[in-house]
């Protein structure tokens, strides 16, 4: 079963491609938004700033909606995970507004961005997450942070000076904030999670 990588024009899709495939799945680069309709799952990644990423998506947004309404699995990637949010202090940009809350700048306590590898603590048990433990480290790299605001959503979070939202699941909706693609076994780990919810 095919899953569809959105190429939006946002960042270098070399690495989840390889990562996919790697896992067993049958990626391919999408992008025409009507294309969407046939694949059996979607990544929406994204690199650099929100309101330039929203722009470049808002050509997929119906088709994308369409998709998530029908049931098909949606894994959201760093900045694909912030653009599923109603706005972010980054961009007056409105986001996609899937999930209600925002995204925000992490504190000028830390240093920004976040950027290496960090531990997760697993809040609640999902698909998402089969294979993966309290403290197994990925590698993240943001200067902002998702703050959703029904709690429940959230299934691990990590710790830079503050607990920072880093999985979300709801229903058919999965995002991360950390790069999977870049994680080593563990991130191949919730990809192939991923694979197998699009075939379920």
């Amino acid at each position: 079963m095919t899953i569809a990588i959105v190429d939006y024009g946002v960042g270098n899709l070399f690495s989840i491609y390889n990562a996919l495939h790697h896992v067993g799945a049958n990626p391919k680069r999408i992008t025409d938004p009507a294309a969407l309709s046939e694949a059996g799952g979607l990544v929406v990644p994204g690199v650099g700033s929100f309101g330039r990423c929203m722009q470049k998506l808002s050509p997929f947004k119906d088709a994308l909606f369409e998709s998530l309404e029908r049931g098909t699995p949606m894994l959201g990637i760093c900045v694909g995970m912030q653009l599923l949010f109603e706005k972010s202090e980054e961009s007056p940009d409105e986001g996609l507004g899937w999930v209600d809350g925002q995204v925000v700048r992490l504190p000028d306590t830390v240093l920004i961005p976040q950027m290496g590898w960090n531990e997760l603590s697993i809040k609640k048990d999902v698909e998402i997450l089969n294979g993966i433990n309290e403290g197994d480290r990925f590698y993240f790299v943001h200067s902002y942070h998702c703050v959703p605001k029904d709690a429940s959503m959230i299934a691990a979070t990590t710790d830079y000076g503050m607990k920072i939202t880093a999985v979300i699941s709801r229903d058919n909706l999965f995002a991360v904030q950390f790069h999977p693609e870049k994680s080593g076994a563990k991130g191949l780990s919730i990809l192939e999670n991923f694979v197998r919810l699009t075939r379920c």
